[in-house]
């Protein structure tokens, strides 16, 4: 049955949040019901997570990255909400986290559930940049091998070739636990993105702003409801926020808004 009405998204933030108002604006742009909720409302039950059909875990620094990043969030996550979660996720919702809140879904053990993993089973980390400074920059995505028949996230799924979206972080290297981790998001078509260069060949530094293994920008669960990727889709909805937009031959909506309206679409057709 179709959702009749428009879908409710849930911008979850904290102390050190600094990315939710764009990331509810982008969704609102795309036709979802946004409210931004602090987790406190969450944990005491003022606010319910049951009645929405998106959560978005948007960038920043919560909690001062104290201990890593997104580590302090995360663990409050799976000890306070977590039977909650559980269900969010089973009932066939979906959850994107972007920069901080991908940190956030690596570290509470959300993502990447590779093969027989269990929920707060950490099977990968976001460690420091190769460049041990903060990158901020514009880099080069693409899914993989181009195939659109291999692109299992719901919230990319009709994305193809190469698109352009900004970093800004200082732990970002993607590191999967093992080898059998890595071949396993591989052969399940969990990689979303990798960085690359313009022509889409492998990327290094600053193609690969921070040293991701195998390239890695962007993971999914193996449903392809949940979704983490360390660069901005919500810094670049608009083609003017590209950084050289007067040089454009095309111009129209950035190439960040088709993820948000990818996954308020999927919700519409529920």
């Amino acid at each position: 049955m179709k959702l009749k009405r428009k879908p409710k998204t849930i911008v979850l933030r904290t102390a050190g949040t600094n990315c939710d108002v764009e990331t509810s604006f982008a969704f609102e742009s795309v036709g979802s019901k946004v409210d931004r909720v602090h987790i406190n409302r969450l944990i005491d039950e003022d606010k319910k997570l049951m009645d929405y059909e998106i959560l978005a875990i948007p960038g920043g620094f919560s909690y001062g990255d104290d201990i890593a990043s997104g580590k302090i969030l995360a663990n409050e996550i799976m000890t306070k909400m977590y039977d909650t979660l559980k269900m969010f996720i089973e009932s066939g919702r979906i959850i994107i986290g972007i920069c901080n809140g991908f940190q956030v879904l690596i570290k509470a053990g959300i993502l990447p559930q590779a093969g027989k993993g269990t929920y707060g089973d950490i099977q990968a980390t976001l460690s420091l940049n190769d460049s041990a400074r903060f990158e901020d920059r514009w880099v080069y995505l693409k899914t993989p091998a181009g195939d659109k028949d291999r692109q299992k996230c719901v919230w990319t799924s009709d994305l193809d070739g190469i698109i352009y979206l900004p970093v800004a972080h200082a732990e970002g290297k993607f590191i999967p636990k093992d080898r059998r981790i890595l071949e396993k998001l591989r052969s399940n078509d969990q990689i979303v993105f990798r960085y690359c260069d313009a022509s889409g060949e492998s990327g290094v530094y600053p193609s690969n702003p921070n040293g991701s293994i195998d390239d890695i920008a962007g993971i999914c669960d193996e449903s392809g409801r949940v979704f983490g990727l360390m660069p901005h889709p919500e810094r670049h909805i608009q083609f003017t926020q590209h950084p050289f937009w007067t040089r454009l031959s095309k111009r129209g909506e950035g190439d960040g808004l088709k993820i948000f309206r990818n996954g308020v679409e999927f919700v519409k057709r529920m």
